[in-house]
Formats: C-alpha cells, sequence, structure tokens
C-alpha cells in the first residue's frame, strides 16, 4: 500500500470533520431524541386499531406459526411498550382512545343494548387535533354512536367510511359500510377497502399535518377472508397456509385474517416511504382488548371480556424515525387512555382543561426508550348489562394486581378475588391472597375510590334516540335500545341490523324507547318484522308519548314465508310535538302464540 503524503490542512480538515461527526451522533443519541416537532410543521399521526388481535398475534411476541413482516418490522423500528392495557371489550377502549378518559366517565357503558354510545358532551380526539390545524379521517370500525350527532363527521373526523356497529356480517362485498353518514355499500374485502380510503385521504394534496385513524374489524368474528366468486381461491390460500401449520380450521381463519392486516399495513408503510412521509409521520399500531384466537397465548391467562392479562393486554408498537429510538421494549404499564394526551402534545394541540383526562403522555416514555414510572395504578371493569364495582374487575399498581373475573351466576364475588405478583407472575397462576391481605384491602379500596369517581353522575341507560335531526330526518329505532316487559318477550341479538324483539304473546307484553323529536311534525312509521303463518289474532300497539296527549297506531301485519324472513310495512302516521317522549310497542287483544319478531321500527317525516 502506497503511502500518501502528509498535508496538515487535510489533517486539520480530517480531524474538524471527525469532531463533527462526533458530535452530529451525540446529538441523535437518545437523550435529545425528545425533541419537539418544528412548530410550523408538526407530524402526520397515523392510527392503526386491530378488532380482537391478541398480544400473542404477532411474531414479535414469540408466536413462530403466524405471520406479521410488518408489524414486526415496526416494533424493530419503534418502540414496543409491552404492558400497554386497553379494556376488556372493543367499544370501551374506542371511547377511551378518542376522550382520553376512562370509558365510565363518558356515558358509553357496553358494546351493545343502546350501551355503545359516547355522550356529545365529550370532546373527542380529531375535534382537538381539528383545532390544531390537522385533517382528520377515519376508516373502519367507529362503535361510539349510530344515531345523528353521534356519528364520526360530526365528532372531528372531516372524513369517514366505515361502520357504526360492533361488528359487520359481509367482509366481502360489505352492505353495512356509511360515508360520511349516507350509506354505502363497496366491493372488495373489507381490510383492503379501508386501507385504501386511508391511503387516498394520506395521499390527498394539502399543506396541513393528518390524522389517520385506521380502525380494522377485523380479526373479529365471522373469521371470513374473501368469499366473493372470482376472490375466494385467495382468501383460502392463506388459509390453507396456516391449516398446513398444524393449526384447526377456526384458528387459521384467524391468523390468516391478522396477516391479512400485516399485508394492508405494509402498503400503508410503503405508500409512506413512497411519498416521502415516513419521517415526519408517527405510526402507532394497537388492538381494542385481549384476542380471541386458541393456538397460542405468550404465556398469559384469559381471553377478550376478561380483565385476566389476557384480557386486556395488547399489541402496541409506535414509530417515529429519528426521533423515538429504535428496537425499544418497555414493560412499565400504559394504557388506551394516554394516546389523547400523548397525539395532542405531538400536535401543539390543548387538552381539555375543564374535565379530568385520564390518560398520561407517551412522549416521556417513547422518546427516552427507557423505563420511568407512568400510571400508578391501571383499572379495568366491565359487565354485560348494569357496571358495578363487583364483578369483572382489576387493578394493577404496576406489581401487585388484584381482580375478581365472576358474572352474575356467583352469589359472593368477594370469594373470587385473586391477587397476582405480575413481575414474578405475568401468567397469573399464583394467587397470593391469603399470604398479602393488607395489599389487597389497600387495591381493594383504590378500586372502589377510583370507580366511585368515574361513575358519578352517570345513568347508564340508552340516550333518547333523536327524530327528526337535521342532518338525518328518518330514523331506524332498533331493538337493542329498548326495554322490554313481559314474560315471554325477549331481545335477541344476531348483529345489530338483524336483531329482533321476540316472543311477544300475550296482552300487555312490550318494549319501550326514549325518543327525543327534534323537529316536530308529521311521521310516517314503517315496522320492518317478521311473522309466523299461522299466529296470534292479537294486535301491535305503537303509542307515542302517554296520557292524554300520546298518538297511537295498531296494527295486525300480514305474515311472512317464515317468521325469519323480514319484510317492511307501513304502520300509518303520526304528529309529535319536539321533545322528549316515549315510544311503547305493544300487544293487545286475546290470542294464543307468538305475534311478531319486531326487527326495528323507522320514522320518516312527511313533507
Amino acid at each position: 500500500m502506497n503511502a500518501q503524503p502528509h498535508h496538515p490542512v487535510a489533517s486539520i480538515t480530517f480531524r474538524v470533520a471527525s469532531i463533527v461527526a462526533v458530535l452530529v451522533s451525540v446529538c441523535l443519541t437518545e437523550p435529545l431524541l425528545a425533541e419537539k416537532p418544528s412548530a410550523d410543521r408538526p407530524p402526520n399521526i397515523v392510527l392503526i386499531v386491530t378488532d380482537d388481535q391478541g398480544y400473542w398475534d404477532t411474531g414479535v411476541s414469540g408466536n413462530e406459526k403466524i405471520d406479521t413482516p410488518a408489524m414486526d418490522r415496526l416494533a424493530k423500528e419503534g418502540v414496543t411498550l409491552d404492558r400497554f392495557y386497553a379494556s376488556p371489550v372493543c367499544s370501551l377502549t374506542r371511547a377511551g382512545l378518542m376522550t382520553g378518559r376512562y370509558y365510565l366517565r363518558t356515558g358509553l357503558y357496553n358494546t351493545r343494548f343502546g350501551g355503545d354510545t359516547v355522550s356529545t358532551a365529550e370532546v373527542m380526539l380529531p375535534q382537538l387535533l381539528q383545532k390544531a390545524g390537522y385533517r382528520t379521517g377515519l376508516f373502519g370500525k367507529w362503535h361510539l354512536g349510530q344515531y345523528p350527532g353521534h356519528q364520526p363527521h360530526q365528532r372531528g373526523f372531516d372524513e369517514f367510511m366505515g361502520h357504526y356497529h360492533g361488528h359487520i356480517e359481509r367482509y366481502s362485498l360489505p352492505d353495512q359500510l356509511v360515508q360520511n353518514g349516507q350509506p354505502a355499500e363497496a366491493r372488495g374485502y373489507v381490510a383492503d377497502l379501508f386501507t385504501d380510503a386511508a391511503l387516498d385521504f394520506i395521499q390527498a394534496e394539502s399543506d396541513q399535518p393528518f390524522f389517520c385513524y385506521l380502525a380494522f374489524n377485523t380479526p373479529h368474528s365471522p373469521f371470513l377472508l374473501d368469499t366473493t366468486h372470482f376472490a375466494q381461491a385467495e382468501g383460502d390460500k392463506l388459509i390453507t397456509k396456516y391449516l398446513a401449520r398444524g393449526l384447526p380450521i377456526r384458528e387459521a381463519r384467524i391468523y390468516a385474517m391478522v396477516e391479512r392486516i400485516d399485508q394492508n399495513v405494509e402498503r400503508l408503510l410503503e405508500v409512506l416511504d413512497e411519498q416521502g412521509l415516513s419521517e415526519n409521520t408517527v405510526v402507532c399500531f394497537t388492538g381494542d382488548n385481549g384476542g380471541v384466537s386458541l393456538g397460542f397465548n405468550a404465556g398469559l391467562r384469559g381471553r377478550k371480556a376478561s380483565v385476566y392479562e389476557g384480557g386486556v393486554r395488547v399489541p402496541f408498537f409506535v414509530r417515529w424515525p429519528d426521533r423515538i429510538p429504535a428496537g425499544k421494549k418497555l414493560v412499565t404499564q400504559t394504557s388506551h387512555v394516554d394516546l389523547l394526551p400523548t397525539f395532542c402534545e405531538l400536535a401543539g394541540a390543548a387538552v381539555p382543561q375543564d374535565r379530568p383526562i385520564d390518560g398520561l403522555s407517551l412522549m416521556p416514555l417513547l422518546s427516552s426508550g427507557q423505563e420511568q414510572p407512568h400510571h400508578t395504578h391501571v383499572y379495568h371493569t366491565w359487565d354485560r348489562y348494569h357496571p358495578n364495582p363487583d364483578r369483572r374487575w382489576a387493578v394493577s399498581d404496576g406489581v401487585w394486581k388484584l381482580m375478581c373475573q365472576v358474572g352474575n351466576e356467583v352469589e359472593n364475588p368477594a370469594d373470587h378475588w385473586r391477587l397476582f405478583n405480575l413481575k414474578e407472575d405475568p401468567g397469573e397462576s399464583n394467587n397470593q391472597i391469603k399470604k398479602h391481605p393488607e395489599i389487597a384491602t389497600r387495591l381493594r379500596e383504590e378500586f372502589l375510590r377510583w370507580f366511585e369517581e368515574v361513575s358519578e353522575g352517570q345513568a347508564f341507560q340508552p340516550l333518547p334516540i333523536p327524530v327528526g335531526h337535521p342532518d338525518q330526518p328518518e330514523v331506524e329505532i332498533q331493538p337493542s335500545w329498548a326495554t322490554t316487559e313481559g314474560e315471554n318477550t325477549r331481545y335477541v341479538f344476531e348483529g345489530y341490523d338483524w336483531d329482533t324483539i321476540e316472543g311477544w304473546s300475550q296482552p300487555g307484553e312490550k318494549a319501550v324507547w326514549r325518543l327525543d323529536v327534534r323537529t316536530a311534525g308529521r311521521y310516517e312509521v314503517s315496522i320492518r318484522y317478521g311473522r309466523p303463518r299461522v299466529a296470534s289474532k292479537a294486535k301491535l300497539r305503537l303509542r307515542f308519548g302517554e296520557g292524554d296527549d300520546a298518538s297511537q297506531l295498531i296494527c295486525s301485519p300480514s305474515a311472512t314465508a317464515t317468521p325469519e324472513v323480514f319484510i317492511a310495512q307501513s304502520v300509518g302516521q303520526v304528529t309529535l310535538p319536539a321533545g322528549e317522549t316515549s315510544l311503547t310497542a305493544e300487544i293487545i287483544g286475546e290470542g294464543q302464540g307468538e305475534v311478531i319478531r319486531l326487527n326495528h321500527i323507522r320514522l320518516r317525516p312527511v313533507r
């Protein structure tokens, strides 16, 4: 190797360059990664939420049978919060994501029965980001309110394409979709459709930063991939791959659905790269509750609807190149309610000061990539019928977790309390309540304090259904929002749009809804129903209001092919004054057998 001549200037230049390189390297190390985005261009934010995907349904969780390269890439290129907690079921988590508050504060308390609606008094995340200058879009599942005034495009989203309910029935050629308040049908597979809409939104020409909420409704049941005439082969191909790995058909379908999500996440990341947006886009990926798959559980106990770790711990990855470190995994307990204050900090948006915000910004954790104190306690609770502090609840101080996972069939829930040390026993197999009763007492007192605070002033009943709303004058009254009375009358859940109230056979059996008539006037009333050919001679009466001011319609609907075939029939017209009132559907007259299976009541203003 030939010796090079020595040049003092070159040597000095080399030393200066070396020093600069070192300084640049130091500036990019973790302590300075927390630097806020420039005031004139805050980062874009993409929030990806999946439906019923467990903590264990990713490759990075140790699941060797599932393929999730895009999710694994996010973990590799960003920070993993390994103890990120959601609520036990979906709408509860989504309320927390959008408000930064535990769901019991928001008026929402369930996934159906009319309890899946956030009060309009709540301030939503997209509203805050809009004020900070962001374009906002939601593509996928909403599940925080279906009636006018509660819909996404009325709660801060500039663009919405998706569905209101907890789940839909058709994943290919879906027919329960809505675009900015207007019913829509689509061609394709839901995960692809929602991603396509998100990508169109992201690529729109605009000087504004964007908030894109991509809310997949998969892998929630029904466990379906492509089912159309031309596309079924592609769906079957993915399922067959997992069958070949020894999974039973149910698990093969779920894993295939998760991989389909992963393919769409990869498409999104590729577009961010192609558009030069990756460097200034924060991408968060998480789930809405514990998983439903059974093939692998990463050592956790419990699944969806449970307050065991497997029911509330979900995957969480966040990537922001050069702003947060890559490949870090933190075990500090964090929560879904943290995303609102986190995104507000990123966007320079003001967090509401007129109400408690339960979340804490994750930026100190994410920017440093170092373990540090965050939440003193994390809380979980959910009951199918009415919130209460005694059944299906848990509280954790980061080390110790006290919980009770029982339903209404248990007479004394306190006999089923469990105390676990999560650091030593993340699989919750060693109940230590007898060994440490003082810890159980302390945690129970903390949970009761919290429950009383977050449920104060809440009625936990369906909100009055708006009738004649200026944005949507025609309204469909759904069965799940009713209170039923009678020995035989029962509500049957068949997936929201197919729900019914059935069994009516005795005089006086009824269902009652609360209404809020926004526009006084005359309304045509129709019902959608099924009725046996050999049906009771009794009739159905619809009464609006009470006492002398009540208006009523009486009908004897014609039979349908079977009571499981539903048709619509006009019942007549009523004049309704503005204000809150009631709607009572009631059986009158004598007869034997079932009278009707009521699917919905529709009110349409008469011009």
